[in-house]
């Protein structure tokens, strides 16, 4: 349903989902059921190892249920993204009960699921929406595993700095001064873009395929290189993995 909440709209879309049943004990087992994250399901699916190892122990079937309007699950098609009346169905709301309709639709149909309890998980986002999951839907999963979910990072709740402190907190674990070699590029780049010499410099290390230009094109780099401190934070997990791209165990070393 591409809208469960009003009455204008009675379209419905093609949801994706993956299912492991392998070590699944019929009648009763557990369903272990991933809370997709804002991408395409496959990438979750490889990278979510604590739910394969517990797979085989627990006798749990996994589910990985893709997030609308991600991966291949579009309500419009090619036409999802074309502006905001087709945009208007991309909430948290609208993808939890997607998700409550999907564990329903599956019990039914898969023979001996009828009565196993579901525990959603999920990580970052992916972990907001078990922890709502839970919150919102308790006659649909008994639990959550919300790992590394910020449920209260809201405006009116958390200082909107807080992400950053812990971003940060990240890179002063990782080695001695790694953190302040960061604060202080951001005034080096400032510096050197008051000046053509300075932006061809910058262009030049950093390999960029279009030059930089002015102090705008400047702040673009900066924006680009903070994402980049940010997504190596985010994954600076003890192993190697490829997640985002394929990277070392403890990247941000």
């Amino acid at each position: 349903q591409v809208d469960h909440f009003g009455f204008d709209e009675n379209l419905t879309f093609q949801q994706r989902y993956l299912i492991a049943d392998q070590h699944w004990k019929k009648e009763n087992g557990p369903i272990l059921f991933y809370t997709g994250n804002e991408g395409d399901i496959t990438w979750f699916c490889n990278n979510t190892g604590f739910m394969w190892d517990v797979a085989e122990e627990l006798n749990a079937m996994l589910v990985f249920a893709e997030h609308r309007y991600y991966g291949e699950s579009l309500p419009f098609g090619n036409e999802s993204f074309s502006d905001s009346k087709h945009l208007n169905y991309l909430t948290s709301e609208q993808a939890l009960a997607d998700f409550a309709v999907l564990i329903e639709y599956l019990k039914m149909t898969i023979a001996g699921a009828r009565y196993s309890p579901v525990i959603a998980i999920g990580g970052s986002y992916g972990g907001m929406l078990a922890a709502w999951f839970r919150m919102k839907y308790p006659h649909v999963v008994v639990g959550a595993l919300a790992a590394s979910a910020p449920i209260w990072q809201f405006g009116d709740l958390v200082p909107c700095g807080r992400f950053f402190s812990v971003v940060t907190n990240n890179y002063k674990m990782g080695g001695m001064g790694c953190a302040e070699s960061i604060r202080k590029s951001w005034n080096a780049i400032n510096h050197l873009a008051t000046t053509d010499a300075g932006l061809q410099w910058l262009s030049s290390t950093f390999r960029l395929c279009s030059p930089l230009k002015s102090l705008q094109d400047a702040a673009v780099l900066k924006n680009w290189l903070s994402e980049t401190w940010i997504n190596l934070a985010m994954v600076n997990y003890p192993y190697k993995a490829d997640f985002l791209q394929p990277l070392p165990a403890w990247p941000v070393q």
